[in-house]
């Protein structure tokens, strides 16, 4: 039976330094005229739906679909102007990553696609950036949705649009960094595997109910067993 596996992208695969929040801050500072507006939005396994929606609600802004989809816009120029600046902190490809993909793509018992709260021409512009968008078919993004939880569902439909297998939801696996993207595993009847690799510890990952933690993906044969020997 093939597996489905869906990666989420910001601290599971990568860590872009930064580039998509000051990205998100320039383009609400242009758009609305409010400097550091998103000061104190988390942005940790939440959608960019949800982000913008967050921002625009704590600063008492009225916005319609059509000014929120200028925004994005706006956003993704930045983004690819940002991405190609040195960045804040850590900037790259988290450890064994390269290695893992290619081991599952090489596998016919797998299918790859993203599960992330990026817009989707940010994820590809992140992705793009690491000559990591080319493993990637298909997936569900953060343009509209507010609830990740939503986006299992979404994914395996995009999955099945673009020739994919249709599989029982306990063969498919959610891979992220965050309680959120275990919970969305979760509320879809999927399994999570989940990497300490971003904002959150092996301790709290599996206080959050993941069933797989692994601290990354540097030791390959355990990190292919997790995501896809159940």
């Amino acid at each position: 039976m093939p597996r489905i596996v869906l990666f989420d992208i910001d601290g599971t695969l990568v860590l872009s330094g930064g580039a998509g929040r000051r990205a998100m801050v320039r383009a609400f500072d242009d758009f609305f005229a409010i400097p550091d507006a998103l000061r104190d939005v988390s942005f940790a396994g939440r959608t960019d739906a949800w982000i913008l929606s967050d921002a625009v609600r704590r600063n008492r802004i009225v916005a319609g679909v059509a000014d929120l989809e200028r925004f994005r816009d706006r956003y993704l120029d930045h983004l690819a102007a940002e991405l190609q600046q040195p960045g804040e902190g850590v900037k790259g490809l988290m450890p064994g990553v390269r290695a893992l993909l290619d081991a599952l793509a090489a596998r016919v018992d797998v299918f790859l696609a993203l599960l992330t709260g990026n817009f989707e021409l940010g994820a590809r512009a992140k992705l793009e950036y690491f000559d990591l968008w080319r493993y990637f078919r298909c997936g569900a993004f953060g343009d509209r949705a507010l609830d990740r939880n939503h986006l299992v569902d979404e994914a395996l439909a995009r999955v099945r649009a673009c020739g994919g297998p249709d599989v029982p939801r306990d063969d498919v696996v959610v891979v992220g960094d965050t309680p959120l993207d275990v919970a969305c595993a979760a509320a879809a009847g999927a399994r999570s595997v989940a990497v300490a690799t971003g904002g959150y510890d092996e301790m709290t990952l599996e206080a959050s109910g993941a069933d797989i933690v692994l601290p990354d993906f540097s030791d390959l044969e355990r990190s292919i067993a997790a995501i896809t020997e159940w």
